[in-house]
């Protein structure tokens, strides 16, 4: 046998062995657990198993077909709102009843602090992953009114009301004549009069924002007293590869002061947090949080949970307040690990928790979603079997804390043969009491309520004396020993 022949074929079982070894490694990893068992206010987590590459499994798009709609759990229906939206994303009800929402994609990628190679082919396959997940393509930029003037639950008005001054927004907010929009890289304000078909002069802007990354989308919700408003930024990175330099006022929720044009960190270590809303039990912000990728199927559920000021949720050192990730190269900061909090509830794994709304005055979904929180989530690219691709609700007890499990809303958005429908992004109150979802890859707002519903109650919010400080120091075995002494008199 010839050398040449003999290189030839070593090169092809050298190439073989190459490509089963790729094969393999490119199966990913198939989950163990239910998303229920990793969900909740007690998730089960398991050991980490690193990957050197993500497990992929994209949900192709492949729309809704005519007459189709979403299975709605029971006593609830559902129609479609409006139709025909290029990638609507963010939902937004104005006190008149109009509903705006923004028609976006991502900015277009200029980087992440890497270059060279890596770079480059990181951006391709983010590149590959947004198109088939139905996110490729340019941004719209418009914000576009919806309003069902004669209440048969349809819009029939579809107007683009803004599309100049825009660069990926998402988030949104009205007070007083003015509509706040959060790009990717700015929140803007604008002069708008509740009605008007159109968004007239020079936008004003507020803040800067840190542009693009990974996470581009930057929600926003305006505090209750109408004095400032909070603003949710993602991380650009699964876990800090890039360097924590371009990490810098991201993976975390700023708060901007109306009253003094002052903003400030309200709290961090969320990777990439996304709905916001108040607790109207305790007026207390809240929000969803997509947690990190490549610990396998399992692992990190996203979650839900409160944001006090100053609060820490440990990323990307740390997941769910002691769990260490050991594949984060930059050092952690001293005693983080005594700091930081631990989420109030998970959603699962890599479901892609999104648009977040409390049960609100007057809706009409029914008794049995009367206390709680509605959620999209959008679904996972990286899990085995896929996650998400639904809305859920999650019950609150009386004292506004979130019990049991996930119970689902609306379904069906997931094929049996992997491909999918549409992908439920955000969640919004209509005036009419029922819920707004949109779905990003089938252009279409749909709505859901349950008709024979009388509008709901208010929840009581809770009320209560703070405690006294203590005048003088007691010993506290002396409190105990009267206690024990009455007691046992008693007795």
């Amino acid at each position: 046998m010839g050398i040449l022949r003999k290189l030839t074929i070593a090169v092809l079982v050298f190439a073989v062995i190459l490509g089963a070894g790729l094969f393999y490694l490119m199966q990913g990893d198939t989950a163990e657990l239910s998303v229920e068992a990793v969900a909740g206010t007690d998730p089960t987590l398991e050991e980490p198993a690193a990957e050197s590459f993500p497990t992929v499994q994209i949900a192709k798009p492949v729309g809704w077909e005519d007459g189709q709609v979403p299975e709605a759990a029971e006593g609830l229906t559902v129609n479609r709102f409006a139709e025909g939206l290029d990638h609507p994303r963010v939902l937004y009800g104005l006190p008149n009843g109009d509903v705006l929402v923004t028609l976006t994609r991502a900015p277009a990628a200029e980087g992440d602090g890497d270059d060279g190679i890596i770079a480059t082919i990181r951006g391709w396959v983010a590149s590959y992953l947004f198109s088939e997940a139905g996110a490729g393509g340019e941004s719209p930029n418009e914000i576009v009114l919806l309003r069902d003037a004669d209440g048969d639950g349809s819009a029939e008005l579809q107007q683009t009301i803004l599309s100049e001054g825009l660069d990926s927004p998402s988030g949104m907010g009205w007070l007083d004549g003015t509509l706040y929009v959060a790009n990717h890289n700015a929140v803007l304000a604008f002069d708008y009069e509740l009605g008007s078909d159109a968004v007239l002069g020079e936008p004003r802007k507020l803040m800067d924002l840190p542009a693009g990354g990974g996470h581009w989308m930057r929600n926003m919700e305006i505090h209750p007293d109408g004095d400032r408003f909070y603003i949710a930024v993602g991380s650009v990175s699964n876990i800090g590869e890039s360097g924590m330099a371009v990490e810098e006022g991201r993976a975390m929720i700023w708060e901007y002061d109306l009253t003094t044009d002052i903003q400030r960190q309200f709290a961090t270590g969320l990777r990439n947090p996304n709905g916001l809303d108040f607790s109207p039990w305790s007026g207390e912000l809240w929000t969803t949080v997509n947690e990190r990728d490549m610990l396998g199927s399992d692992l990190v559920p996203d979650y839900l949970t409160n944001v006090p000021v100053g609060a820490q949720y440990g990323w990307p050192w740390i997941y769910y307040r002691d769990n260490f990730d050991r594949r984060v190269e930059a050092p952690m900061p001293r005693f983080l690990d005594t700091y930081t909090r631990n989420p109030e509830y998970a959603l699962g794994p890599h479901v892609a928790a999104l648009g977040l709304v409390f049960t609100a005055e007057g809706h009409r979904m029914g008794g049995d979603m009367a206390s709680g929180a509605f959620i999209a989530r959008h679904g996972s690219w990286n899990r085995k079997p896929p996650s998400g691709y639904d809305v859920v609700y999650v019950a609150f007890d009386e004292r506004g804390n979130p019990i049991g499990k996930p119970v689902p809303v609306l379904i069906g958005f997931l094929n049996e043969d992997g491909t999918t429908k549409g992908r439920p992004t955000w969640v919004e109150w209509a005036s009419d009491g029922s819920l707004l979802v949109s779905d990003d890859t089938a252009g279409i707002i749909w709505r859901t309520i349950a008709p024979e519903s009388a509008p709901g109650v208010a929840i009581s919010k809770l009320t209560g004396e703070p405690l006294r400080p203590q005048g003088e120091l007691i010993d506290p075995r002396a409190s105990f020993e009267e206690d024990y002494l009455r007691r046992d008199a008693g007795q």
